[in-house]
């Protein structure tokens, strides 16, 4: 009868051992996903420091952005942002509505 209950026992116990790894697992994965971060270089029709300024003050409280860097000589705006969370389109539609023409700059690869 004693080998019954330590067979349950360990079988109990490793039951509980699989449930604890498959939830971190699980918990890991959506971390990962949350954490990535994409990065798009946007060309924006500014002209001074006060664009500079406009942009930055609306674009970096957008939704999922977690990085800006906004370029008066170049006329680039940088951004990083969380894929989950927004997109290179609605970023580049966010900076037209603040009244900049703007294009999306591919990288080379």
């Amino acid at each position: 009868m004693k080998n019954v209950f330590k067979t349950i026992a360990a079988l109990i116990l490793i039951q509980v051992a699989f449930a604890g790894f498959s939830t971190v697992s699980a918990q890991n994965k959506k971390s990962k996903a949350k954490d990535q971060t994409e990065t798009v270089k946007v060309w924006a029709s500014m002209t001074c420091g006060s664009c500079v300024a406009k942009i930055e003050k609306n674009i970096a409280f957008e939704k999922g952005v977690s990085g800006l860097d906004v370029d008066l000589p170049t006329k680039m705006v940088t951004i990083t942002y969380k894929p989950t969370k927004t997109s290179q389109d609605k970023l580049e539609k966010a900076i037209q509505k603040l009244g900049f023409k703007t294009e999306v700059i591919a990288d080379k690869k």
